[in-house]
């Protein structure tokens, strides 16, 4: 590329600049850029071809996915430069207030936010970010009340609390090794077609949980574990698992126990490297783990319980315990480093804690930190809700 003058680049606080949305041509541009930062183990030509994939995903369809650029506004499309880029998600979410009542509101999920480096150090991307801000809270309001947008950074706490995402409370996960264990033989396999399903019967349980009586706290908010969250890290995982090997995994998670009792996890596979690199460092994630009864999840802290009466818990441990064993072992055999389960429940986090898994906390401060900025009625910024089930199925 030929070197740009500083002198023919517009100032970042220039009212030429506006934030539009890409075209397909301008989306392959963008695609091309950031594939030196998030290609994992594919090659350049198939990350494009994975991107073109995710666009047409459940989640992305039908106005789902936007990809916004800040572009000069004399120029046509596919003819401007592109200073910066990213992604937004609807995410169908929920909200109570103190008065138990649980509404359908829309969050905003931001990804892949990507300034080219003959662009940066010169305000560009926060421009976009104050504009992106502004756009938001209106963006999609007709199909429902806009309350937030989250974003996962990658470059630690500080960069966007100066647009308004304040890092959440808590960005902290536990990590299992791989590893074939007895006993996974209770537990039976969740295929893709057992997804629907069980996330319907997750969010009946999210909702009932949500409109018990609140105690102290105000208002707390959570994006729904939905089919289409599921189905989009999934795209992710069946595509790069048969460029990677030819094939793709069966299991998409694991449940045990009987109906009613029952733990389940779902999970992907997730290839930063080949698994033949040195030192690849590749992810099992489980997205959502579900534990039938838990009194302890789905709420906020200061309402949880300790998780069961006593009489149902040998059944719970042991249905848990077995789905656990279930990742670890699904990681084992398909060549991932680690397992990895973020902000479990406490009666969860104690269960784990009293067994004989082998497992560590590792608080994050760089990377995959959760952060919100939220909106009032009026779209204006609001005071921040307690956000419930910072899991991975959320990350986008």
């Amino acid at each position: 590329m030929e070197s740009i003058e500083q002198n023919e680049l517009p100032d970042s606080d220039s009212c030429e600049l506006q934030l539009a949305q890409a075209t397909p041509q301008e989306c392959a541009q963008i695609w091309s850029s950031t594939s030196v930062s998030w290609k994992d183990a594919l090659t350049v030509p198939v990350y494009l071809q994975e991107q073109l994939l995710l666009s047409d995903v459940p989640l992305a369809r039908n106005g789902g996915m936007t990809i916004w650029i800040l572009v000069e506004k004399n120029l046509p499309p596919d003819h401007r430069r592109i200073f910066c880029s990213c992604e937004s998600f609807l995410k169908h979410s929920l909200m109570t207030d103190t008065n138990c009542k649980v509404e359908n509101v829309i969050i905003h999920g931001i990804a892949s936010v990507f300034c080219p480096l003959e662009y940066r150090r010169r305000g560009y991307a926060a421009r976009h970010m104050k504009e992106l801000a502004r756009a938001l809270c209106k963006w999609h309001s007709h199909r429902a009340r806009v309350v937030g947008s989250v974003l996962y950074s990658d470059i630690g706490k500080a960069y966007y609390t100066k647009f308004g995402w304040q890092p959440n409370a808590s960005n902290w996960h536990m990590e299992f090794p791989p590893a074939k264990l007895p006993g996974i033989s209770k537990a039976r396999e969740i295929a893709e077609d057992d997804l629907g399903e069980l996330c319907r019967r997750d969010e009946t349980i999210i909702r009932d949980a949500m409109a018990k009586p609140t105690g102290r706290v105000n208002n707390f908010v959570t994006i729904l574990p939905d089919l289409d969250h599921m189905l989009w890290h999934i795209a992710k995982e069946n595509f790069a698992t048969e460029q990677l090997f030819g094939k793709r995994p069966r299991a998409k998670g694991a449940i045990a126990g009987l109906p009613g009792h029952q733990a389940w996890a779902i999970w992907t596979h997730r290839y930063y490297a080949h698994p033949n690199a040195e030192s690849p460092n590749n992810v099992l994630y489980i997205l959502r783990l579900v534990v039938e009864g838990d009194e302890s999840a789905n709420v906020p802290s200061s309402r949880r319980e300790n998780g069961f009466r006593r009489e149902k818990q040998e059944r719970q441990v042991d249905s848990l315990i077995t789905v656990l064993h279930c990742a670890q072992a699904e990681a084992a055999e398909w060549q991932l480093n680690h397992v990895k389960l973020w902000e479990p429940t406490p009666w969860v986090q104690d269960v784990i804690a009293k067994s004989d898994i082998s497992h560590r906390i590792v608080e994050r401060e760089e990377d995959s930190i959760a952060s919100c900025l939220w909106y009032d009625e009026d779209n204006g910024r609001d005071a921040a809700p307690v956000w419930i089930n910072n899991e991975h199925y959320a990350w986008c």
